[in-house]
Parts: structure tokens; C-alpha cells; sequence
């Protein structure tokens, strides 16, 4: 089934893309760059439509030019109110990560891929070993890999390899025996895996 041809209505603004920044804002959290790619690709959109449209190609130029030089300032003005704030957003973010038994480097990646400056994520992300633990008895128990059930050692290193944990603490994670696990599990549930 084809989709219908949009009309491209009004050209992206400053006003407009504004007011669609604030109505992302408002269902997710972003960083700078992330509100960035949604704002060129809202102006991406209106440019392939008023290009279907059949609208001058001029007049296309000249629209486009505008609202993506508006973008930065958008931005600026939205991080001067604390509307975007990348280090709370990572610092946000790397706490759920490791709630859900993500590694430090798988974090560090995510956070890369937000938009994040990597020297910024690995200040809010702590190399502390305790963590790393902590996550990985998070991961093996949602996994139900050893010491959580049973399976074979040497998938589970794998497994733990592919998600960003170092051989030294894949090898702790597993010789830790079911109780310890759990102890460091609810630790890190409750925020503190020391």
C-alpha cells in the first residue's frame, strides 16, 4: 500500500521549529544533538514534500538554508532555559544503563552514539570495578546464565565478552556463587553496588 503524498505546508520557521523542539522535549529526553537530527530531519521532511509539491526550487534553497541556521540557536536557547542538558541526560542515562546491567564500555558507547562527548561519559561513569561486577551479575541473571541457572561456562563469557565486560570480571561475575550474586544484584538495584 502506497503512502499518500504529503503536502508540505508552511516552511520550517523559527517560530515552528521552536515550537517542535518544545513538543519533542516534552515526550523524550534528548540531548543537543539528538534535538539537532530531529529538527533537520522535520526540515528534511518539508523539503522532499514542497520538492513533490512542485514548489520553486529557489524558494526550497532559500527555506532550507534558513530554518537549519536557525537549528543552533534554537538549541542554545533551549539549554538556556535547562530544557536540554546533556551531562544530566548522560548522567540519567548511564544510571539506567547500569540498573540494566550494562558495562562500562557498552555505556560509554551508548552514550557516544546520543551525542555525548566520550571524555564527558567517562567522567559520569565511574571505572570502578564494583560496578562492572555489579552489572554483570544484572546481566547473567536476566540471561539466566551461571550463577543464576544453568548453561555452559563458556557461552556465558562469551555473552559477557559481546556486552562490553573484560575477561576479569566475566571470570569474578562467574566464579561468585548464587547468593553473592543476588546480594550484589539487589545492591545495584537499590543504587549502591559497594
Amino acid at each position: 500500500m502506497k503512502r499518500a503524498e504529503r503536502k508540505p505546508g508552511p516552511p520550517p520557521t523559527d517560530h515552528r521549529l521552536r515550537e517542535a523542539a518544545i513538543a519533542h522535549l516534552a515526550r523524550f529526553a534528548a540531548t543537543e544533538a539528538g534535538l539537532a537530527r530531529v529538527l533537520t530531519r522535520r526540515v528534511d521532511r518539508w523539503v522532499r514534500a514542497a520538492e513533490a509539491d512542485g514548489a520553486e526550487p529557489a524558494t526550497i534553497a532559500a527555506a532550507r538554508t534558513a530554518a537549519r541556521a536557525a537549528i543552533p540557536g534554537i538549541i542554545a536557547s533551549l539549554r538556556a532555559l535547562g530544557a536540554v542538558n546533556d551531562a544530566e541526560f548522560a548522567a540519567s542515562r548511564a544510571r539506567r544503563l547500569a540498573r540494566e546491567g550494562k558495562s562500562r564500555r557498552a555505556t560509554i558507547a551508548h552514550l557516544a552514539t546520543k551525542g555525548i562527548d566520550t571524555e564527558v561519559a567517562a567522567r559520569l561513569v565511574p571505572d570502578d570495578a564494583t560496578r562492572d561486577l555489579a552489572a554483570a551479575c544484572l546481566y547473567l541473571r536476566r540471561r539466566r546464565l551461571p550463577p543464576f541457572g544453568d548453561g555452559d561456562r563458556m557461552r556465558a563469557l562469551g555473552s559477557l565478552a559481546r556486552q562490553g565486560f573484560d575477561r576479569g570480571t566475566a571470570e569474578r561475575a562467574l566464579a561468585l556463587d548464587r547468593p553473592e550474586a543476588e546480594a550484589l544484584v539487589l545492591a545495584a538495584r537499590r543504587g549502591d553496588p559497594g
